[in-house]
């Protein structure tokens, strides 16, 4: 049964002293980017990480207690198995949460410390809910799906009531999407609450199932490439929350990976915000372009901030070089003394910072009395790196640009 907007009204009541209200803040540094007033909706402040936590609760909680002795299952490649965990450990019942082989360690370490049993199994979100579907069938557990059902989407919807005195007609709410309960809740309660809001869905161009589906006119599956987004990595729709998304959502656009590192590094930088990669896509759909339709203030979801630490740093290393800020140089230099001390007083006259150096004499591409040096340099942008490059070149350097 699809839910309605009083199911969001009473997972509100349930939430109450349990789940606080996540943060709104107004961000000066987007709102002058974009020309729009841009407001997040951060979600990675809520205590486990992300806004799965809300459906969890709100569907757990509602357990008879003979299903609560049974124990629950679910399937999720992060995010709701921590939401579950976190539900099932202060409700005082025993979770089973099944996750993808390649799930992020730091998502497994987090499900494992609320005293989940964990089950690793296939390689996306689809084959480890396969896998949970089965161990229900055979256990008798009952099974707390990732998206597709009322109280979960019900129990997502209560961020749109925390919107409500936000919502307007110059107002669009900008959302991640997978499986569709997190937008399928926020359009529902917050087109009740005010129906000249706009509504706009962000997948990523590796996995757009809500997006092919909504051209067909049906729920469809489609192939997962890798992404950053592993939180909305979906490959098809629900059918609860299907039917929700073609009745309320104004507009579904899809994102590149490089916007998505771009919008990460840059939510870090000009906002102190940690944000995974599902959680920066609205950032990067508005940012690259992609969102058409166009209002006077903007509230982006940052849905969930659990992302590696490993992972951060590639993006940080691939964000600087995309917005210029680090930058590779190869040079041949004339293998005698003072040679290397020459060309690095140039680079600090010009106030690059030194990163990584490599002083190759064995390169056999090149006489053997030159020598091959390697840079990595920190820069403050693309004017200050064509700046260094040019200097050098004009001191007679033949150098190339890696990146």
């Amino acid at each position: 049964m699809a839910p309605q907007f009083k199911d969001i009204e009473r997972a509100g009541e349930r939430l109450r002293g349990v789940i606080h209200p996540s943060p709104l803040i107004r961000s000066g540094y987007f709102t002058r980017l974009l020309g729009s007033e841009i407001f997040l909706k951060l979600e990675n402040l809520q205590e486990t990480g992300a806004f799965k936590v809300r459906g969890a609760y709100n569907r757990i909680c509602q357990l008879s207690s003979e299903e609560k002795q049974r124990g629950i299952i679910a399937a999720s490649a992060g995010n709701h198995a921590q939401g579950v965990a976190w539900a099932s450990a202060r409700l005082g019942i025993k979770a089973t949460l099944i996750m993808p082989e390649d799930v992020s360690i730091r998502k497994l370490l987090a499900v494992k410390e609320y005293g989940a049993e964990v089950i690793l199994s296939g390689t996306h979100y689809n084959d480890a809910c396969s896998h949970a579907i089965e161990l229900c069938r055979e256990k008798g557990k009952i099974l707390i799906p990732a998206f597709d059902d009322p109280h979960v989407i019900a129990g997502q919807g209560t961020i749109g009531l925390e919107l409500g005195d936000m919502l307007g007609n110059d107002v669009a709410v900008v959302v991640p999407v997978g499986g569709g309960g997190l937008i399928s809740g926020i359009a529902l309660s917050t087109k009740t609450l005010c129906p000249d809001v706009r509504v706009i869905g962000v997948q990523t161009n590796s996995c757009p199932s809500m997006i092919r589906s909504l051209e067909r006119k049906t729920p469809v599956t489609v192939d997962i490439d890798p992404t950053l987004a592993d939180g909305i990595a979906v490959n098809r729709p629900g059918d609860l929350t299907f039917p929700i998304i073609q009745k309320y959502v104004d507009e579904m656009v899809s994102v590149e990976e490089e916007g998505i590192a771009g919008a990460v590094l840059t939510l870090m930088d000009k906002a102190n915000i940690i944000a995974e990669g599902a959680g920066a896509t609205p950032l990067a759909a508005l940012v690259d372009g992609q969102i058409s339709t166009k209002a006077k203030q903007y509230i982006l979801i940052i849905s969930g901030g659990n992302i590696e630490l490993n992972t951060v740093d590639r993006i940080l290393e691939r964000g600087a070089v995309k917005m210029g800020r680090l930058i590779r140089l190869e040079v041949n230099l004339l293998d005698i003394p003072g040679s290397l001390n020459r060309l690095l007083g140039i680079i600090a006259n010009e106030k690059a910072n030194i990163l990584h150096i490599f002083h190759d004499r064995l390169d056999l591409q090149n006489p053997i009395e030159v020598s091959s040096v390697i840079l990595n340099l920190e820069t403050r942008g693309h004017d200050h790196a064509r700046e260094v490059v040019d200097k050098l070149r004009n001191a007679g350097y033949a150098v190339k640009q890696a990146f």
